[in-house]
C-alpha cells in the first residue's frame, strides 16, 4: 500500500464526516450542564477545605468526555483505536469526601450522555439529580454530634459529672472509659438538645474534674 492508496482511502473520508453544528450544540449543552454539576457541588460542599480546582474539573470533564463519546460515535474503526488509547492512560485522584464520587461520575454520565445525542435525558436527569442533592444538602440537622472528654480525680468526681452531663444532653454514650494512677479518663459521645454549650464550664468547675474537652463530630472526617 502506498501513500497515495492511504490518502485515498475511505477511512480518512469517514473520519471527516461529522457535523460542526450538532458538535457545536452537544459542547454548548456540555457546558451548561458542567456548570451545573458545578453549582450544585459549590452550594452541597460540606467538607474541611473548598477546592477550586476539583469543581472546575467536573465542568472538563463533562466537556472532555462529551467530545470522546461523539468521536467514537461518528466511526467504528475509531471507536476500537480510542479505546486502546485510553487503556493505557491511568489517573490517580485523592478522593476526600465520599460525595466527590458522584460528582465525579454525574459529570462523565452527563458527558457520555451528551455525546451520544440524547440530549434530554441528560438535562432532566441532571435537573432531577441537582434538586434532589441540594434538598438532601441543605436539610437541617438538629442534634449535634460532640465528643466529650473527662479528666476525673476518683469515682465520685465521675459521678457527679455524668450526672450533670446526662442532665445538659439529649443522649450521651459513653465511648471509652482509661483508669490509671493520675485519675480517670471518660470518652463519651454526646448529642445536644441546642447549641448550648455553658454545661462544660459547669463540669470544670467539679471537685475532682480537672480538664474538660468538648469537640465537634460529624463522622466524616479523615485521616
Amino acid at each position: 500500500m502506498t501513500f497515495n492508496d492511504i490518502f485515498k482511502s475511505s477511512f480518512l473520508e469517514n473520519v471527516t464526516e461529522f457535523s460542526a453544528v450538532d458538535t457545536l450544540i452537544g459542547m454548548l449543552f456540555a457546558l451548561v450542564i458542567g456548570l451545573f454539576i458545578f453549582m450544585v457541588y459549590k452550594k452541597t460542599f460540606n467538607g474541611v477545605m473548598y477546592s477550586t480546582g476539583f469543581s472546575m474539573t467536573l465542568v472538563g470533564l463533562c466537556l472532555v468526555t462529551t467530545l470522546v463519546i461523539m468521536a467514537v460515535t461518528s466511526n467504528v474503526v475509531l471507536s476500537l483505536g480510542m479505546v486502546g488509547a485510553l487503556s493505557i492512560v491511568r489517573f490517580r485522584a485523592a478522593i476526600k469526601e465520599p460525595m466527590e464520587i458522584v460528582y465525579l461520575f454525574w459529570a462523565i454520565a452527563a458527558g457520555i450522555i451528551i455525546g451520544a445525542g440524547m440530549i434530554p435525558l441528560a438535562v432532566i436527569g441532571s435537573a432531577i439529580t441537582g434538586v434532589i442533592l441540594l434538598l438532601f444538602a441543605n436539610r437541617k440537622i438538629h442534634e449535634n454530634p460532640y465528643i466529650l472528654i473527662l479528666n476525673c480525680r476518683d469515682e465520685r468526681a465521675e459521678e457527679t459529672a455524668l450526672h450533670l452531663m446526662e442532665k445538659a444532653v439529649e443522649r450521651s454514650v459513653v465511648k471509652s472509659k482509661t483508669v490509671n494512677t493520675a485519675g480517670i479518663e471518660l470518652t463519651a459521645e454526646i448529642r445536644m438538645k441546642d447549641a448550648e454549650t455553658s454545661f462544660v464550664n459547669r463540669l470544670g468547675d467539679i471537685d475532682g474534674v480537672s480538664d474538660v474537652t468538648l469537640v465537634s463530630y460529624n463522622g466524616e472526617y479523615m485521616s
